[in-house]
């Protein structure tokens, strides 16, 4: 700081701290993992193996850089492959600059997919019944071929409609993102199955991977010859991955964190005495493949003892484009409501189309409308997995008030906090 001169760089050796990244907070106070030169550069290296990037490819960036998904796969990866990385300007922008820079690579959490999707879905609710029938047919068309590449199905009516179906439907979606993508890597949480379908269908080569920044932060993706969009698809050549007491995922190898700064206690608590690390993730696997099927902390028990996962049903409300983000609620009560954040534009459609008069939030009409929405996101869903009531929050979710974490996953506890009394409405008049 002082201009001095001479002074000697420190002996770097794999083993030597590189960064201290702190974690997001969703599940408790931030920690300060610990991840050396060998943890970032072992696990660039395997997620090259599988996911092969060469000097020509062009990434867009727009994932904060303080993200270890974004820094060790969108910055730190393009390095070492010598591809090109362009910045995005901002998330309200990127449309603009997806049609700008016409990357050939996209490193996504699921929100982008989601928000894509929902526009998708948006735009077909005004279209003739005859798109409608295009669209589903291009969808078919595609993932038969894409079924039938990945050796899983034989060839049906509709793969060979996929020419006039490319040009007619599926070229349209992919222009919107540049033209040119060869891989979009998803990660961060999970992607719904059924949006990875329709992109993959459409042409969008959509491969979904699972990490933590305590492993630097990339366990396991799916490839391009070995893709199953329900899975996360398999460990990254050089670590270990296995299901140990209820069901937790362990992962185990050199990407594996130094433990938590100054903070021994929660070092011991995730990181064992042989170096397996727990990841707090139910999973299963299946012939090699990684599927997940949880949080072993984020189970809401109702005051019956039916414990239900409140993110897969977020993620399946998610999926209709009136509502941008969704937290279900419910611990120790008698039944199951959701908070939620409305898109504008799509309720004012949405209450014109349903005649509900300038689209009255307080009009009790307005709000059995979007419980029959809801209602109908969870048809898959157990009795007791439905939602009841529903509170509208007129403040935006932001990564700037604190709502979201930089991956746009929604902060329980903050949310929780903000509208405490909000939520406390909801379950007026009914006893525990």
């Amino acid at each position: 700081a002082r201009g001095e001169t001479g002074a000697a760089a420190p002996p770097l050796t794999p083993d030597a701290l590189a960064t201290v990244v702190y974690t997001s907070g969703t599940t408790g106070r931030p920690k300060g993992v610990m991840l050396t030169h060998g943890n970032i550069l072992s696990n660039a290296w395997a997620c090259l193996q599988v996911v092969p990037v060469g000097p020509t490819e062009v990434f867009l960036s727009f994932l904060p850089l303080s993200h270890t998904l974004e820094r060790t796969v969108g910055y730190y990866l393009p390095m070492m492959a010598g591809a090109t990385v362009a910045h995005a300007r901002s998330i309200p922008e990127l449309g603009k600059d997806l049609l700008a820079v016409r990357p050939t690579g996209l490193i996504s959490v699921p929100r982008i997919y989601e928000r894509v999707y929902a526009r998708l879905r948006s735009g077909l609710a005004d279209r003739s019944p005859v798109f409608h029938r295009l669209f589903d047919l291009a969808v078919a068309s595609g993932w038969n071929r894409f079924e039938v590449a990945q050796g899983r199905a034989a060839r049906n009516a509709a793969w060979y409609l996929w020419p006039i179906m490319k040009r007619l439907v599926a070229d349209r979606v992919t222009e919107k993102l540049g033209g040119r993508l060869k891989v979009a890597i998803s990660g961060g949480a999970a992607l719904s199955p059924e949006i990875a379908r329709v992109f993959i269908a459409l042409g969008v080569p959509v491969l979904q991977g699972y990490g933590l920044t305590e492993s630097s932060p990339v366990i396991s993706v799916n490839s391009f010859e070995d893709n199953l969009p329900s899975s996360i698809g398999r460990a990254l050549p050089g670590l270990e991955a296995r299901v140990g007491e209820d069901d937790e995922l362990l992962v185990r190898g050199p990407s594996v964190m130094k433990g938590y700064l100054n903070n021994p206690e929660d070092t011991a608590r995730v990181l064992d005495a042989q170096g397996w690390l727990h990841t707090g993730d139910r999973a299963r696997i299946e012939h090699g493949r990684i599927f997940l099927t949880g949080r072993i902390k984020e189970i809401i028990v109702l005051s019956n003892g039916e414990k239900v996962p409140p993110v897969d049903m977020e993620t399946a409300i998610a999926g209709d484009d009136l509502f941008d983000h969704v937290m279900v609620v419910g611990e120790s009560r008698p039944f199951l409501a959701a908070l939620v954040v409305l898109n504008e534009d799509n309720w004012r459609r949405a209450a014109a189309r349903a005649g509900l008069e300038d689209g009255a939030l307080a009009d009790e009409r307005a709000r059995k409308f979007l419980l029959q929405r809801i209602s109908a996101c969870l048809h898959d869903f157990p009795g007791y997995a439905q939602i009841f009531r529903i509170g509208l929050a007129e403040e935006p979710w932001t990564v700037e008030n604190g709502l979201l974490t930089p991956t746009m996953k929604i902060r329980r506890k903050e949310i929780q906090k903000r509208f405490a009394a909000q939520i406390e409405r909801l379950y007026e008049g009914h006893e525990n």
